[in-house]
């Protein structure tokens, strides 16, 4: 229950008397921060993609307008909180230092627990797009969802998650816990590849983090291109396939 963990982060900040939390802007994260914030009564940056350190103080940036601009967020309050988008972090060089362990009791009650675990289902095994470091995202140009086989295929070659846009979940042909983009899941991979998606504006703001993009289009225009790193303009049935082929022979599949 949300509601639980936040009266225990919140309790545990003013037991340590935490001026600066940071929680992950996964899909609990953004739960769980507004609640804590409430709590402490701190300012909330949410979905910051780099936090830097000016004059002992902390600003955040973040996307506006689904990913068109940047703001510099500076939070005033005593107490200030960040959630952080999942994946856009860079781990640094681990310090000398050691940190010690410590139990702390939070008295909680049935009125904390505004959920209940009914029952939990074995995964499915298959990559979620919101963790992976590789994904693979097929859109509305795949003419329809037997295509998507060769997007499994490519996937599966490359250990990566499935992904798909919005058209394409809207239409049917795939589930909604693999859409990118500002109504589904906001990602930022090492790799992403966009075939046959034209990039929507809703799309590019869920994916445009990634480290490196790579579109695959025959729409030499498609505003996708203005952000990918590599593009390959053609048919993306020929070069799908010739790419997954290729990549077995490189990788010994």
């Amino acid at each position: 229950s949300t509601t639980a963990y936040a009266k225990v982060i919140a309790e545990v900040a003013q037991q340590e008397s935490g001026q600066v939390i940071f929680l992950p802007a996964s899909s609990l994260g953004k739960d769980v921060a507004p609640r804590v914030a409430v709590k402490l009564d701190a300012g909330l940056a949410t979905d910051c993609t780099t936090i830097r350190v000016e004059n002992g103080d902390c600003v955040a940036t973040r996307p506006v307008y689904a990913g068109k601009g940047l703001t510099d967020v500076r939070i005033t309050s005593p107490v200030k909180m960040f959630s952080l988008r999942p994946n856009v972090f860079s781990a640094g060089t681990p310090s000398s230092g050691t940190a010690t362990i410590e139990k702390r009791n939070v008295q909680l009650t049935d009125a904390d627990f505004t959920a209940a675990v009914k029952e939990v289902k074995a995964s499915s095994g298959k990559k979620d797009v919101a963790e992976a470091d590789i994904i693979v995202s097929g859109g509305r140009g795949l003419k329809g969802p037997e295509h998507f086989a060769m997007i499994e295929e490519l996937a599966s070659t490359l250990n990566a998650a499935v992904g798909a846009s919005r058209a394409v979940v809207d239409a049917g042909w795939r589930p909604h816990d693999e859409q990118v983009g500002q109504t589904g899941k906001t990602v930022a991979p090492t790799l992403y590849i966009a075939v046959a998606i034209s990039g929507a504006v809703q799309h590019l703001a869920g994916m445009s983090s990634s480290k490196y993009i790579v579109a695959i289009n025959k729409d030499k225009d498609a505003p996708i291109f203005s952000i990918a790193d590599y593009g390959i303009v053609g048919d993306a049935f020929v070069i799908v396939r010739a790419f997954s082929a290729e990549l077995k022979k490189v990788l010994g599949k």
